[in-house]
């Protein structure tokens, strides 16, 4: 008995219209918030993942519970690049609302998995794509009884029909959904059923696999699937913070759900009392006070927020600058200004963050490019606060926070110990004739401070107010400034404390890209594609602010520099003429801003323009 006409006419179409792409494609799944959908693309990436084979997932979700499109972006790449490519070569359209923007964004010679239960509508066709039918609804239905799983199952069907489609291997699905669900059997038996429908409809009625296709690799021994969020919240446990407080917000919620998970697994003790101390605050102005209360008190103490719960934290801010108080605050950006886009990425937090609070205020900040450094520079951060007892703000963005990435497995040396800065202890206190809180001994802008209760001669009030070097309020100008100035000489040498810029340099190249957080990963691809077409350029990835010396030096030896970036108003180009001696005619802004992730081909397209524009002139 032969196949049916429709595999016959789909193997023809296909053989027409692809090559074979073996570990580099792209798979975008388009579906309905709330049906499931995020589990069985989680699923889908893992097992990617555990086949050796470099991938990473974008989740693209609407800011709210149920009913609105919510997509999935599954790059599969060989070469381990970790960024959008802004391509799309097999679209699974599950969401009628969206179907003609899901079609409409396949590349040519794509593939466009639907469900064909219900009828096409015959007027949204494309002939460069191959079209692939299966029932979905229609086998789920007739399997399951029980409506809630019929929808969910559904969204499992279809990872059955792309482990057929895609080659991808049933066992490592199979064990995936065994080590999930281990104290469900039942999930696991329906899940395996589902799956297997999806398998099986695919192999008897389409030639499996397709032109994109996997095949097992090596690639992913040493790292792991994971998400900002998570690995920031374990940077909080490693580097020994023992309060947070928040008021939820998106992005950055599940930082804090991440740390409490951590905090009742190893800072509970056998009796079950707590090492640990969370409060959900009223709002975002009380979780900041509480920090700084933590703080000042020689907690190690942090909050995390979004833009908006920053903007309410600005007074406070300023306060722990001006008094002098260790803090740590997660900023995983999202979408401006106002409420904005809450579930979409920017990178438009630079000068807030940088300047927060009125006055003469200058923060230290953080970027991370990936999950790996959110848990490397978490840690910094909390020796960073305490070494200059200051508030640090750490940047990361919805991209980096709840994506999943695929990063090098963590690193830690067991003899490192928490830099709490200068401390005096009762003994040191002892041998004082008097302490003043605010004297500069040392020369590098940075007092000695005491913890509560240490011995009553480390006593001392703590101002927001005009204070003198001796802590005692003031309103004369003269002690004042004196104040000002040794704050920003601490704030000079924070320069030689953060984390160094990292540089890809060739000697004798003039141009250059500057850039943050994780814009990284399309630029490093963006590099690759650029010196295979004969243009190579520099490159500068600032980690931290105040900015260090070698970011002057990089700014100093190229005559053209493109600085990229995830917001419409160049803040990272503004920040750095406004602290660098850099020349504004060195600098071009590539500003990518709409609320999705950045890809290497708006960087690409953008510098490729631009020195073909030089050139022409």
């Amino acid at each position: 008995m032969g196949r049916p006409k429709r595999y016959r006419i789909l193997n023809k179409l296909i053989g027409e219209s692809m090559n074979t792409c073996i570990n580099d494609f792209v798979v975008k799944i388009a579906n309905v918030n709330g049906t499931g959908s995020a589990s069985a693309n989680g699923l889908l990436m893992k097992a990617i993942f555990r086949m050796g084979i470099p991938v990473v997932g974008k989740n693209f979700f609407p800011s709210n519970i149920q009913g609105l499109p919510t997509w999935y972006e599954i790059r599969v790449s060989h070469d381990g690049y970790r960024a959008r490519s802004g391509r799309v070569h097999v679209m699974v359209a599950m969401n009628a609302q969206t179907y003609a923007r899901d079609l409409a964004e396949l590349d040519s010679g794509g593939c466009l998995l639907y469900d064909s239960t219900w009828p096409r509508d015959q007027q949204l066709a494309r002939s460069d794509i191959t079209l692939i039918g299966i029932p979905f609804a229609r086998l789920v239905n007739a399997t399951f009884s029980n409506i809630r799983a019929r929808i969910l199952l559904k969204n499992i069907c279809y990872v059955g029909a792309l482990a057929a489609l895609l080659d991808l291997d049933m066992s490592v699905l199979e064990n995936l959904l065994r080590e999930t669900y281990a104290k469900k059997p039942k999930l696991i038996t329906d899940n395996l059923k589902a799956i297997e429908l999806g398998y099986q409809y695919a192999s008897e009625h389409f030639e499996c696999p397709l032109p994109f296709r996997l095949e097992r690799m090596n690639a992913t021994a040493d790292c792991m699937m994971v998400d900002g969020n998570t690995l920031a919240a374990l940077g909080c446990v490693y580097a020994g913070a023992t309060v947070g407080a928040w008021y939820p917000i998106t992005p950055s919620t599940s930082l804090m759900d991440a740390f409490k998970a951590f905090c009742e697994r190893y800072r509970t003790h056998p009796d079950g009392g707590r090492r640990y101390c969370i409060v959900q605050a009223e709002d975002e102005l009380a979780a900041i006070g509480m920090v700084l209360g933590a703080g000042w008190n020689g907690a190690r103490a942090f909050t995390p927020t979004s833009g908006p719960g920053l903007s309410l934290m600005n007074e406070f801010l300023g306060f722990g600058y001006y008094a002098e108080i260790p803090a740590v605050i997660f900023d995983v950006q999202r979408v401006g200004p106002s409420t904005g886009m809450p579930t979409r990425t920017q990178q438009a937090d630079i000068l807030l963050a940088a300047y927060a609070s009125h006055g003469d205020t200058r923060h230290v900040l953080l970027f991370p490019a990936d999950p790996a450094e959110c848990f490397y520079l978490a840690v910094a951060a909390f020796d960073l606060a305490e070494r200059l007892q200051t508030p640090v703000l750490v940047l990361s963005d919805l991209d980096i926070g709840m994506n999943d990435w695929m990063v090098p497995k963590l690193s830690w040396n067991e003899h490192d110990a928490p830099d709490r800065g200068k401390v005096y202890g009762s003994e040191q206190l002892r041998g004082l004739s008097e302490f003043h809180r605010y004297t500069d001994s040392d020369g590098d802008g940075i007092a000695y401070r005491t913890l509560p209760g240490t011995d009553s001669k480390g006593a001392y009030f703590t101002r927001g107010s005009g204070h003198n070097r001796y802590g005692a309020y003031t309103e004369d100008a003269v002690e004042y400034q004196e104040v000002l100035d040794r704050l920003q000489r601490k704030h000079d040498h924070a320069k030689t404390l953060v984390p160094a810029p990292i540089v890809c340099r060739r000697s004798g190249l003039k141009t250059a890209i500057v850039s943050l957080g994780s814009c990284d990963a399309a630029i490093r691809e963006a590099l690759d594609i650029l010196a295979r077409g004969g243009r190579e350029l520099n490159y500068l990835r600032v980690r931290g602010f105040p900015f260090s010396h070698e970011v002057d030096e990089f700014l100093e030896q190229h005559t053209r520099i493109f600085v990229v970036e995830q917001n419409r108003d160049a803040q990272l180009k503004s920040l750095l003429l406004l602290e660098t001696g850099v020349e504004r005619d060195k600098l071009t802004s590539i500003l990518h801003y709409g609320g999705m992730p950045i890809d290497s081909r708006c960087i690409v397209q953008n510098i490729s323009e631009a020195l073909r524009a030089g050139e022409a002139a």
